[in-house]
């Protein structure tokens, strides 16, 4: 080809179409497909987000180019050519051409010629990495393992929990039904030197005191009838980790005294064994009910008590604690989707302010089963209210309604400005107008709240 000939092709290349001109123009990534899932044109975002030259992707199948995580049978493009429904907003991962995971948020469209046919179909795709690690710097925030939490009352557990973790006495967690005495005992597991070992745990309510003895201490053949072989104990098996006795409160005087011996000796025996062996563990112990009051009335002995109350947590319960109620949807959510392989995007605001309103007797636990439940009912968007059940839609606000709804509506204005003050780094004026309202007003309703906050980081202490 002669240089004439090259320097006119260059030129016509450099000619767009406007169409042509605003897809290279946009920051998001633009692609289509043909039907055979090869791609007919990338734009310039493409390239810069996938690392892919435009030659190399065109005429590639879409996922040899992206290698995403939802590639195969979860492609939301195949999706929407089935079902001639656009994809909006949906999180994925893909993988760079430098092997690097990148998180995007992608919108999918058919494409169709000018006689109205499907020829395949058309993704756009935004990178979106700053929000995700501006995500997880927030959650590092308010969270410490699995547990997640904004209110004053777990802050300040969060605050000592790596240090109790880090020693080897014993832990006495109580709190109502639900509120989370099995995740707490197993944060306390993760973040402890006993980490690498077995975390066990019994359910001491569930079994009978006769039955509950042979599951703790174990036995040796011969122990009783039936007993052919030796089974080791739950002491035994949480060898070099973490033995967590729940419901501590429901066991009976004697195994009380079993249990006291170890506590005090870190030595057991066997049923049926001539002599000790050594409880190499670190117990946690958790109570529905206030051992303390067992104590005054005769039912919990009281030098147990005190081996185990050693160091001792109250979990709040979720009525207590409603700011989190929001943050425990979304973790909810999120494990849900990966579970049940969906893609919902959270909780509508209509249901939300129902489910801030509801008193929830069962805690965490009913908040967990209440957002699996509406899983099965909704199939893609925003949970809304007609998939809660209905004792939560009607006793969501029942007595003093009028009352009820004031402190849901000042709970979600405290979630609002709060976020929008933590992406500001605590800049009253900028949260202001991420908000949408003037400072003064942010200032009025941050002082009716009673909210306090932190001071603004400055641009000296931010560099």
């Amino acid at each position: 080809m002669s240089k004439t000939g090259g320097g006119k092709q260059r030129k016509a290349r450099a000619i767009l179409t406007p169409t042509e001109a605003i897809l290279e123009s946009i920051s998001d990534g633009v692609f289509t497909v043909g039907m055979d899932w090869r791609i007919m044109s990338f734009n310039r975002a493409g390239e810069e987000i996938t690392g892919v030259p435009r030659q190399e992707a065109i005429g590639q199948r879409c996922s040899e180019v992206f290698r995403s995580s939802i590639c195969g049978a979860d492609c939301a493009l195949q999706q929407t050519l089935k079902t001639g429904k656009p994809v909006i907003g949906k999180t994925c991962y893909i993988v760079n051409a430098n092997g690097d995971s990148i998180p995007i948020s992608i919108s999918t469209a058919v494409l169709r010629d000018a006689d109205g046919c499907v020829i395949g179909g058309a993704e756009t795709f935004r990178d979106i990495s700053e929000v995700e690690a501006l995500r997880r710097e927030l959650e590092g925030k308010f969270s410490v393992g699995d547990l997640v939490s904004r209110s004053p009352a777990m802050q300040r557990i969060f605050e000592v929990l790596p240090a109790i973790a880090a020693s080897p006495s014993t832990v006495l967690i109580q709190g109502a039904t639900g509120t989370g005495k099995e995740m707490l005992a197993q944060t306390i597991h993760a973040l402890s030197p006993r980490s690498t070992g077995p975390l066990i745990a019994v359910n001491c309510s569930a079994l009978p005191d006769t039955l509950l003895e042979s599951e703790l201490f174990g036995y040796k053949a011969g122990a009783f009838s039936g007993a052919n072989r030796d089974k080791p104990g739950r002491f035994a098996l949480a060898k070099g980790g973490t033995l967590f006795l729940d419901e501590i409160g429901d066991i009976s005087p004697a195994l009380q005294v079993r249990l006291l011996r170890v506590l005090q000796e870190r030595m057991y025996e066997p049923l049926g064994a001539t002599r000790s062996e050594k409880a190499d563990v670190r117990v946690i112990v958790a109570s529905n009910r206030n051992l303390a009051e067992l104590v005054r009335s005769g039912e919990f002995r009281e030098d147990l008590y005190y081996r185990v109350n050693v160091v001792r947590i109250e979990l709040p319960q979720l009525d207590r604690r409603k700011e989190d109620i929001p943050l425990l949807i979304g973790q909810f959510v999120e494990r849900f989707n990966r579970l049940q392989r969906k893609s919902i995007q959270g909780v509508s605001t209509e249901a939300l302010s129902l489910m801030m309103g509801y008193h929830w007797p069962g805690n965490v636990r009913e908040l967990e089963n209440v957002v699996e439940r509406a899983f099965i009912l909704c199939e893609q968007g925003f949970i809304g209210i007609g998939h809660l059940p209905e004792e939560l839609r009607s006793r969501g606000i029942s007595q003093g309604q009028d009352q009820a709804a004031r402190s849901v509506h000042d709970l979600l204005d405290i979630e609002a400005i709060r976020t929008a003050l933590e992406r500001n780094s605590f800049n009253r004026l900028a949260a202001a107008r991420t908000l949408g309202i003037h400072k003064t007003t942010l200032f009025r309703k941050i002082k009716k709240l009673g909210m306090v906050l932190p001071a603004p980081i400055s641009r000296e202490r931010e560099q």
